[in-house]
């Protein structure tokens, strides 16, 4: 495994994409040998990307993380690797590639530039229970919060090796005896078109103490054991205690793009010049062998936010997300004029090339599956022609992916 001591250096590969590219095929790491080749032959670079989709690729178990980097022999949480990606002064269809140690971060941003940061804390929100009547084993998953008693919930089943795995619920609603005696009761599948995601009665007296007593936090089964909740916090989770509003709770699962982040590091962006500000979006659980869209989550800008982002976009400075729910945070609170204003509330806002991206200019985030719905997101980022190019050089470098792997860095200028 390289650590970050090896990627010191870092490597910058500039691209012109062009030609055809066909849709529909699989592609895995070993499917493209051109694609090592057009690094040396910078002729071969516009058919290196041929047949490759960056929704259509087969992801090698061993770029799967199955551990924080600290425990992978790194230094620490910061000990990751950042692929850095964005458009070429050059003009259209030239696209920059760099290779880079996370802890190079303040040196690829500005002073002036801002980063927007999700401050929910992730919840220990897996409980074990059992179905009421038939003795199934099940693992709770709380995902969302929708009032003192009522949440989203996904039942999965334990798969005998601590982890869980997708169920199938084909009749109606059940109720499930938790650890502790307490008990849950399904209501109605949240879509009715899906039956992963259920709205469930929890009437405990403190939600939120129970699951800190009971719940730990949500694994999937790529991870190799589970791990104290501090190994899913970041640097910037608020209290519990300091949230409020009609949805307080927190996120099922960690907004993980901003785990690497450490003290020492945010000590140094400021130093540059970087303002770092919050947003909060109590993300649910995740689809991941479904990869549906998003459901809506509770979010907030508050008015000191959008006060620094708003005088960054008149200067001319980047706005960059970290993590994708800040991208849906962000916005959720823009107006049809195109102004950032303090919002707070649900939102269902699903952002696709379509759509496309008013106030963000770049996004720190992870890698993601193929297919998962978070790449159209990226996509109205960057362009598909350079998230093509990112991913098949990601896989080519062999970064790792999800929640305790790589970080990937877009900058559209």
């Amino acid at each position: 495994m390289r650590t970050q001591q090896q990627e010191a250096e870092p490597v910058i590969v500039r691209w012109e994409t062009g030609g055809s590219r066909k849709r529909g095929d699989r592609a895995g790491h070993e499917a493209y040998p051109l694609r090592d080749q057009a690094l040396r032959d910078p002729a071969l670079r516009g058919e290196a990307l041929d047949g490759f989709g960056v929704d259509e690729f087969d992801l090698p178990e061993e770029l799967e993380a199955t551990a924080p980097p600290e425990e992978r022999g790194g230094t620490g949480r910061d000990d990751v690797r950042l692929l850095l990606s964005r458009g070429a002064p050059g003009g259209p269809g030239r696209h920059e590639v760099g290779h880079h140690a996370f802890r190079d971060l303040p040196g690829l941003l500005a002073a002036g530039d801002v980063l927007v940061v999700n401050t929910s804390a992730t919840l220990p929100a897996a409980v074990d229970g059992s179905v009421l009547g038939t003795g199934e084993a099940v693992v709770v998953h709380f995902s969302t919060r929708h009032s003192a008693s009522h949440w989203v919930v996904e039942l999965r089943a334990p798969d005998g090796h601590g982890s869980t795995r997708q169920r199938i619920q084909a009749g109606g609603p059940v109720r499930v005896r938790l650890a502790g005696g307490a008990v849950l009761a399904q209501l109605e599948p949240l879509d009715r078109g899906a039956r992963r995601l259920w709205t469930a009665a929890f009437p405990v007296p403190d939600p939120l103490a129970y699951l800190a007593a009971h719940g730990r936090a949500i694994r999937y089964a790529y991870t190799d054991t589970d791990r104290p909740l501090s190994a899913y916090q970041t640097v910037f989770a608020r209290s519990l205690a300091e949230v409020e509003g009609p949805a307080t709770a927190g996120s099922a699962e960690m907004p993980s793009a901003a785990r690497p982040f450490t003290a020492e590091l945010v000590a140094r962006l400021v130093s540059r010049g970087v303002q770092i500000v919050p947003v909060t979006l109590h993300t649910g659980v995740a689809s991941v062998e479904s990869h549906e869209p998003p459901y809506a989550e509770w979010f907030e800008v508050p008015a000191a936010t959008v006060r620094v982002v708003e005088a960054a976009r008149r200067a001319g400075s980047r706005v960059v997300a970290v993590g994708t729910t800040a991208v849906r945070a962000l916005e959720s609170a823009v107006d049809t004029d195109g102004a950032l204003r303090a919002a707070s509330g649900w939102t269902e806002l699903v952002i696709t090339p379509a759509r496309g991206v008013r106030v963000v200019d770049g996004l720190l985030t992870g890698l993601h599956e193929p297919r998962a719905s978070h790449l159209l997101m990226l996509e109205a980022i960057a362009g598909r022609p350079l998230l093509d190019l990112s991913y098949a050089e990601a896989l080519r470098e062999r970064y790792l992916w999800h929640e305790f792997g790589d970080l990937h860095l877009i900058l559209a200028r």
